[in-house]
């Protein structure tokens, strides 16, 4: 099993990363923001397009593609509230291995619908539970290979590749929004940044409901809040996991925390201005853009993924909170 990082991924591992997935994952469009007026440039990285509608699709096939295979043989294993486990079991069918994945009870139903259809095995728990597997790095009783969804050196390189492509199609940018969930995303791309264009600033996107990198940042320490489930379900815990923290703690600028009110006109506003499709963590960044937090541009804002119930897209778009 892969230690967690200690130090920024170096961008080396993040150049090799890219080269292992370029035939399996999209370089993502990056498209301005249409709106006429802006604090600032806001541009959107679509990693809704990914085959999946998720970046996990990098971090998890670069992380199976560095496994040795005696260890593949057994299969893979992830924990989950839905897209990491969507990425893996992508590789895994890919590569026809077996692939079980460990829910949190309140996974949305369309990504545990896209997990089933992948072939994959669901264990559902409740999330304390859940969370206690991020922390121990294993689930009793499974064999296989245990793809961290966050703190995996190998995930982390290759969720970077988003920064290298980001330079490569906008080398003006001066701040990357990235959802913050367990860090895993942020760090890789602000591994990059701080290796290539360490102007740049980088910050993590939360939600007020569950917001413990911005309760930490202002105590100096991991904390825990209050976490309160709502439709922003692909990001937001109760913790800071500790094996992240010093590593987000001197790459990330900060935390910008948005309302469930600010996530939904987000959503909403992709819809209808640029016709994306963001579930509501990925629409988080965007609505930090333009909260006034941030007006240092050109902005990237990373919308990290668009599996959202048809249901509650409904209700998002009707002005209603799901």
């Amino acid at each position: 099993m892969a230690a967690p990082p200690a130090e920024p991924i170096p961008i080396a591992d993040i150049r090799a990363a890219a080269g292992r997935i370029a035939g399996s994952v999209l370089h993502s469009p990056l498209i301005r923001l249409n709106l006429d007026s802006t604090p600032t440039e806001i541009y959107l990285k679509l990693e809704n397009l990914q085959p999946i509608g998720s970046f996990k699709l990098r971090g998890a096939g670069n992380a199976i593609a560095t496994a040795p295979p005696d260890q593949l043989a057994k299969g893979v294993y992830t924990a989950s509230a839905g897209n990491m486990a969507q990425g893996v079991a992508w590789h895994a069918r890919r590569l026809g291995i077996p692939c079980t994945v460990i829910v949190p009870d309140h996974a949305p139903r369309a990504k545990l619908t896209a997990i089933e259809r992948l072939g994959a095995r669901i264990i559902a728990i409740p999330f304390d539970a859940w969370w206690q597997v991020l922390l121990d790095r294993a689930y009793p009783g499974m064999d296989g290979l245990f793809i961290h969804p966050v703190s995996d050196p190998a995930v982390l390189a290759g969720n970077g590749t988003i920064g290298l492509e980001i330079l490569d199609d906008l080398p003006s940018v001066e701040t990357v929004l990235v959802p913050y969930g367990g860090g895993g995303l942020s760090c890789g791309i602000a591994s990059a940044m701080r290796a290539l264009k360490p102007s740049v600033s980088v910050y993590g996107c939360e939600v007020a409901t569950a917001a413990p990198f911005a309760a930490s940042l202002a105590a100096g320490s991991p904390r825990e809040v209050p976490y309160t489930p709502s439709f922003v379900d692909g990001i937001g815990s109760k913790s800071v996991l500790p094996e992240m923290w010093p590593l987000a703690g001197s790459l990330l600028a900060g935390s910008l925390v948005v309302t469930l009110d600010e996530v939904m006109a987000a959503v909403r506003l992709l819809v209808e201005r640029n016709r994306v499709v963001a579930e509501g963590a990925g629409a988080t960044s965007v609505a930090a853009a333009l909260s006034g937090q941030v007006r240092a541009g050109p902005v990237v804002c990373i919308i990290s993924g668009g599996n959202i119930d048809a249901g509650k897209l409904a209700h998002i778009l009707a002005g209603e909170e799901p």
